[in-house]
């Protein structure tokens, strides 16, 4: 399975110590470089050395997006990360797109790409039996890692 990622889904597992969960559902996974700049490994802050580690291990791999015109299109309202995975993705066919906000997920779509999240991620690993309850991984993004989610989506999902 091709998946491209962004830096959230990555950034926010690994501060809550779950980062494993992608590379158990996905294998491996590809960023671009923009990705890779958010991500800060080489400074000492919550995640990076999990992230750091994952990289070394060849599961997360970096790689070059070669479809400037398109990042440069997407820049014009997407960040640098954002708009290098969506073209990422859509270059190299990925079958899935890993990105948790709003605006960057409906232009992800609007080109044909297939996307999920963390939220994606985590309620996958519940039905597959590699995490016992939701709440507590959900409370943790939200205290440790500033993870934003609707009182109306965190209801559908715990349900």
């Amino acid at each position: 399975m091709l998946v491209v990622s962004n830096t959230s889904p990555i950034l926010n597992l690994a501060i809550v110590d779950r980062l494993t969960l992608l590379h158990l559902q996905i294998g491996k996974i590809l960023i671009p470089s923009g990705v890779l700049e958010e991500l800060k490994i080489t400074e000492d802050r919550p995640g990076s050395q999990a992230i750091s580690l994952a990289i070394s291990a060849g599961w997360i791999q970096i790689r070059e997006v070669s479809n400037q015109p398109l990042t440069q299109l997407l820049k014009q309202t997407l960040d640098k990360a954002e708009s290098e995975a969506i073209a990422l993705a859509v270059e190299l066919k990925a079958d899935w797109t890993l990105i948790d906000e709003r605006d960057a997920r409906k232009v992800a779509k609007s080109l044909g790409l297939k996307v999920t999240g963390i939220l994606g991620i985590l309620l996958r690993a519940k039905q597959t039996g590699e995490l016992e309850s939701l709440q507590p991984v959900i409370d943790n993004l939200i205290k440790k890692a500033g993870f934003r989610i609707a009182p109306e989506l965190l209801a559908q999902i715990l349900k």
